[in-house]
């Protein structure tokens, strides 16, 4: 696993959340490139700002809310075991989601969500705002835990506008960062 704490999020701006996606909108439609997403505790957030961009029928080829266990077992071929050993909030299961959406839908850039976002659900070990984000950019597969639990405002809706913010953003970086090697 390649996992990476960015304590980056502590205290997220949402402001910049629409300028973002549509940066990577454009950066997507100028590479050619498809985006695909697996959300749980974000409901649909990611697919929901991709599709107000204009534009984005050239590049979002899947969205899929895989809210429950049995859908991410099904849909996105997360082994069981693997959710029963790290749990369902974990890196383990992030990263199989996203290699799940590579292989169903062939998109190039594919992003996935697990967590929890409150305001109950929570525990000392798994607290609320433990979100983990997988990607599959360009064959390059990572999970990042973005430290929300340490936000000040730790409402659902500030969670998961948190967490959209920063997969744009960590999908932005990485696509600009390709451009300049």
């Amino acid at each position: 696993m390649n996992l990476v704490v960015s304590s980056k999020f502590s205290e997220c701006n949402t402001e910049k959340l629409d300028k973002t996606v549509e940066s990577v909108v454009k950066l997507l439609e100028r590479k050619g490139l498809k985006i695909a997403t697996a959300e749980s505790c974000t409901g649909g957030l990611l697919s929901e700002l991709i599709t107000s961009v204009s534009g984005a029928s050239a590049v979002f080829e899947l969205g899929i809310c895989t809210y429950s266990e049995r859908i991410k077992t099904e849909f996105l071929n997360v082994p069981a075991e693997v959710i029963k050993d790290f749990g369902v909030v974990s890196e383990q299961t992030a990263l199989y989601m996203v290699r799940g959406l590579k292989k169903s839908s062939g998109a190039d850039v594919c992003v996935s969500v697990t967590g929890i976002a409150g305001p109950s659900g929570g525990t000392a070990e798994t607290p609320v705002g433990t979100v983990y984000v997988g990607f599959d950019i360009c064959g390059r597969q990572f999970v990042r835990l973005p430290e929300l639990w340490k936000l000040s405002d730790m409402s659902r809706e500030h969670i998961r506008k948190c967490t959209a913010a920063f997969a744009f953003d960590t999908i932005e970086k990485v696509l600009m960062e390709a451009e300049t090697d």
